[in-house]
């Protein structure tokens, strides 16, 4: 098992599937337009593509999926692309999408802006992809429900597997999640991989619903629909800040983190404007749009603004993530199978 007591050093600095479409011009095949895929929270691919237009008059469609769905897609495309870049959404499946040579290389005059880990993912990727934030696995709970059903405050990732959270918890299907992928990969490299699918097991058991989005299941524990939710710390934190009863956990354990990235598909049809977007999405000031679209992400533009409401990823314990092996297309596609044939198959 390997860990680290804080987040990496340049992290530190940092811190000091319904398609929806939007409603603008269809993209037309030149120069001018855009097609956009976008992963993180609607709201906030809304606000950016409104914001990039009123910049550079460029129209943009933007269809919204989470990342797992999002790489499927580019995939099943790969011999007639119909987008042209891909923005957001966990790291791992945009690692994929380059190692299967279904993204460009791309080396924006921008790199030099951006924090270690974010430059770290476009080396690993040969420059395919990019780090655009970041952000910590954790869980939320539902304040109120806890109280109603006096169970004792989840704290832990053991806590989740008590038998007292039977159809308590909730978390979405790491086949369709780049947040759930994560969880899988962490608890691998937290736990050893043995023990890990162990702790998986047991955890179906209190499992409600496997969604298809990663922030699908703390919005409903928000709503009063489940207990808990587990998905990436600032999405429990958006909840909370619009006042919903949610408490968000760092795990006691330790936990994972993603390096949400950015990727211009191969075969852009609209390359020059999928380059305007690219350097315009490493900006601080584009970076900085995060908070108002109530984004707590950690910004990889060492100019930008982080929320303060933001989780202190320098406060949290993390793990030393293995982003270049569980990118790839091999341990993805192993680990997936297996947690669909030993986990996700088993009756609850």
């Amino acid at each position: 098992m390997r860990r680290k007591s804080s987040f990496p050093k340049a992290m530190l600095l940092a811190t000091c599937a319904l398609t929806t479409l939007v409603l603008v011009p269809a993209a037309a095949r030149g120069e001018g337009n855009l097609t956009l895929y976008c992963s993180p929270q609607i709201e906030w691919c809304q606000l950016v593509i409104a914001e990039f237009t009123k910049a550079t008059g460029i129209k943009v469609a933007m269809t919204r999926k989470s990342s797992g769905e999002t790489f499927a897609q580019i995939k099943a495309e790969a011999s007639n692309p119909k987008g042209d870049v891909w923005w957001g959404g966990t790291g791992d499946p945009h690692l994929q999408a380059a190692e299967e040579g279904l993204t460009l290389e791309y080396r924006s005059p921008r790199l030099g802006e951006l924090q270690a880990w974010a430059t770290n993912q476009a080396k690993a990727s040969n420059y395919r992809t990019v780090g655009v934030y970041a952000g910590a696995l954790g869980f939320g709970y539902n304040t109120e429900l806890v109280a109603k059903k006096k169970l004792p405050e989840p704290k832990c990732w053991k806590d989740l597997i008590r038998p007292d959270l039977k159809g308590e918890v909730q978390v979405a299907d790491p086949n369709s999640s780049g947040t759930s992928y994560t969880m899988l990969a962490t608890m691998v490299q937290l736990l050893g991989e043995a023990e890990a699918f162990e702790y998986l097991k047991k955890l179906h058991r209190n499992v409600n619903q496997y969604t298809k989005s990663g922030s699908s299941p703390i919005k409903a524990a928000a709503q009063g629909e489940t207990t808990v939710g587990i998905v990436f710390m600032h999405d429990a934190v958006t909840m909370a800040v619009r006042g919903a009863p949610i408490k968000v956990v760092a795990p006691c354990e330790g936990t994972g983190y993603e390096v949400g990235s950015m990727s211009i598909i191969k075969g852009a049809r609209n390359l020059e404007s999928a380059k305007r977007f690219y350097d315009w999405a490493l900006t601080a000031a584009a970076q900085s749009l995060g908070a108002k679209a109530e984004a707590y992400q950690v910004p990889s533009n060492k100019g930008a603004a982080t929320p303060p409401q933001a989780p202190k990823l320098g406060e949290i314990k993390l793990i030393d993530y293995d982003f270049a092996k569980y990118g790839t297309s091999a341990e993805r596609k192993r680990l997936l199978e297996k947690w669909g044939k030993e986990v996700k198959s088993l009756p609850q």
